[in-house]
């Protein structure tokens, strides 16, 4: 078993090379202005829901948990016709962003207990912290490559001292990018979970930010980058450990951010651009046009009739006529399963694809 090093006990002078600096520097401002185009974005909630889609299958991909983006957005509209248990669990992921959003912004703080509270919603079990010994991480030809804490006091006295650095800024004084990549990397090597602990490592990533205030919403997401960078990851994760390369980890972190960050910026502003579009012409087009039908139909890729009726307050035969009419229009398109009715949005879903296959 590798021993951990006590984040605070790291230098911090040791990331204040020129090649860290500089890419801390671009990365802050990429990450600052997406946090300003997705605050100038008429309902943040439409990014939280679409882009933590994306998220939820990307992150899910690295533990092989695999799903297309139809099977994705059928199983968040019609869940009862549509049994694929890998977009279920999918959207367990969306969910448990959710839940740890709500409970940073309401505490100001990212704790333990809220970790376990988001890898509970993730597996959908309360087992907590691992409490038997036997987890052991292995390469693609089986052999061990990481043994991980056993004990279970000492995995809980792991996760006490990641939180107290987590929410204490002066145990290390670094830029909190850096300390983010550091975090990761900590609660990974801790792997406190039986299960879902790199899922859950990439959600207190986002939320690590939003509790920085470096971006006011979870709307960064390093899974795309990692899925296609993956060996480079779990080889520098490891090499972390036996030659204590921090210095390349955080570069790697780093540039994860900055790609990220531009890419997810354009994503928003295509998202951006096509809400407006849509906003125009129907309300020039049909006159039961209204903000929250513009709402609903950017919040959800796939959306249904039973989403109007929730998100408009009206009749089910007004929402069908809507979503009819709209159809007819240009705007969506429909689809049925079984007896069910769902409608795609077609600029807003072509947008998520382009933003997912763009090298």
């Amino acid at each position: 078993m590798n021993q951990l090093t006590p984040l605070e006990t790291l230098d911090p002078r040791r990331f204040e090379t020129p090649a860290i600096l500089k890419r801390v520097a671009s990365s802050s401002r990429k990450l600052a202005e997406l946090k300003g185009i997705a605050a100038s974005m008429p309902n943040q909630g439409i990014l939280i829901n679409t882009l933590g889609l994306q998220e939820a299958k990307d992150s899910s991909e690295i533990e092989n948990i695999v799903t297309t983006h139809d099977e994705l957005f059928k199983d968040d509209v019609l869940p009862e016709a549509f049994a694929n248990p890998a977009a279920k669990e999918v959207l367990r992921y969306r969910q448990a962003l959710r839940i740890g959003f709500d409970l940073v912004c309401h505490s100001g703080l990212l704790t333990s207990n809220h970790i376990v509270q988001i890898q509970g919603e993730l597996t959908r079990n309360n087992a907590g912290f691992r409490k038997l010994p036997g987890t052991k991480l292995k390469d693609g030809a089986g052999r061990t490559i990481y043994t991980p804490p056993q004990d279970p006091a000492e995995i809980a006295a792991l996760m006490t001292d990641l939180e107290r650095f987590i929410n204490d800024a002066e145990l290390l004084e670094v830029d909190p990018l850096i300390k983010m990549a550091l975090i990761h990397h900590q609660f990974e090597s801790i792997h406190p979970f039986y299960d879902g602990n790199g899922r859950t490592g990439r959600i207190v990533n986002v939320l690590f930010l939003v509790k920085e205030g470096l971006l006011d919403i979870p709307v960064l997401y390093l899974s795309q980058f990692i899925v296609r960078n993956k060996r480079m990851y779990y080889d520098l994760l490891q090499r972390v450990r036996l030659e204590d390369i921090w210095e390349e980890w955080v570069l790697y972190m780093l540039e994860a951010v900055e790609v990220t960050a531009s890419r997810t910026l354009q994503t928003v502003l295509g998202i951006k651009a096509a809400l407006m579009d849509y906003k125009h012409r129907i309300r020039e087009q049909h006159k039961f046009y209204s903000q929250d039908l513009i709402n609903n139909l950017f919040s959800h890729p796939y959306t249904k009739i039973e989403f109007l009726q929730r998100d408009l307050q009206v009749s089910r035969m007004t929402a069908t006529r809507c979503l009819d009419a709209l159809t007819e229009t240009g705007f969506l398109t429909k689809r049925k399963i079984g007896r069910s009715n769902y409608y795609i949005n077609l600029a807003l879903n072509q947008i998520l694809l382009i933003q997912h296959t763009e090298p």
